[in-house]
């Protein structure tokens, strides 16, 4: 053996346990407890489903995936907090439409990029919305709605929780789809905005069902329609738009996991599928749906592809609409 040989032999050797090293730290993911941030305060909808979904995933995972609430400029604080975390699969995002896209229109200055600094996961859900109106308005159906709003053009309102949010969006489309003229009031978020709708400030709303389904069910607003293909499991009596008549009119939003640009592919997927056994287990399909929540999984590249479809959507909605925030 020459010297050369020898010099060789050892060189493998000494590289052999790095690797071994290397492969089984990669292996051990996730060997602590994962951070999920929410960027809205607890208690909202968003809150809800990670609480559902990181109970299901701690046993499938073996580590503790904790909540951490990083609240404010609509999602955008916790969006941007996760985009510069390290990419090594300890911190997810969990993120609703106005996060993955809406902000990205709607706020001209954002300190990160959506999706390009981040690794989607998985989408998680499907939002149907329900268009609610109060009970002095003498519309029962969607149809009479749009009839009495074409005979006052300009004397309804409707409230939203807020500028450019889905509950502002989502009825600028339904204006343009029915051809009526309703005057937008927004308020600093979702319940203030209800406690009016059911006063007679605003005659009609249209949010996520879980808002409503209470009020619903007690008489205090009535619900015309929900936004989705299909009826809702929430509110199986409460017909579609296109059962209503508005052809062609669906507008649902979504939820989703994302990890940081970057986090290694291994990991993504191995995330991504554990999601999707959550999502298939027969219990967390029942607590979506009581939250008015349809589990749809998508893997990593069908979600990515989703976003950017969605943000193109909500994109022309917005700049309809004249929203901006700086």
């Amino acid at each position: 053996m020459t010297l050369f040989d020898v010099r060789r032999a050892l060189a493998v050797l000494v590289a052999m346990p790095l690797a071994m090293a290397a492969g089984m730290s990669q292996a051990a993911w996730p060997d602590k407890p994962i951070r999920m941030v929410v960027g809205f305060p607890p208690g909202g909808p968003v809150d809800t489903h990670a609480r559902i979904l990181s109970e299901k995933l701690q046993p499938i995972l073996g580590q503790t995936v904790v909540l951490d609430y990083k609240a404010g400029a609509a999602g955008n604080i916790g969006s941007d907090n996760v985009a510069k975390a390290a990419p090594d699969g300890y911190t997810l995002l969990i993120a609703n439409t106005g996060q993955m896209a809406i902000n990205n229109s709607l706020y001209p200055k954002l300190p990160y990029g959506m999706p390009k600094d981040f690794a989607p996961v998985a989408r998680t859900a499907l939002i149907p919305l329900v268009m609610v109106v109060n009970n002095d308005v003498p519309a029962k159906n969607l149809k009479e709605f749009i009839a009495y709003a074409k005979a006052n053009p300009g004397k309804l309102n409707f409230a939203s929780g807020g500028n450019g949010g889905i509950s502002h969006l989502m009825p600028e489309m339904f204006k343009q789809a029915s051809g009526t003229f309703i005057v937008h009031i927004p308020y600093k978020g979702s319940a203030p905005a209800l406690t009016d709708v059911m006063g007679g400030q605003a005659q009609m709303m249209a949010d996520s069902i879980p808002l409503f389904t209470q009020h619903i069910k007690t008489g205090k607003v009535r619900a015309l329609a929900v936004t989705s293909g299909k009826r809702s499991p929430a509110l199986p009596d409460v017909p579609t738009m296109e059962e209503s008549g508005l052809k062609g009119f669906e507008v649902v939003g979504f939820y989703g996991v994302l990890a940081p640009a970057g986090t290694p592919k291994d990991i993504v997927e191995k995330l991504s599928a554990a999601l999707r056994t959550v999502l298939a287990d027969p219990d967390t399909k029942a607590k979506l749906e009581a939250q008015g929540a349809e589990p749809a999984w998508q893997s990593p590249e069908a979600f990515a592809a989703t976003i950017v479809t969605e943000q193109k959507r909500w994109g022309q909605a917005v700049k309809a609409s004249g929203a901006k925030i700086d």
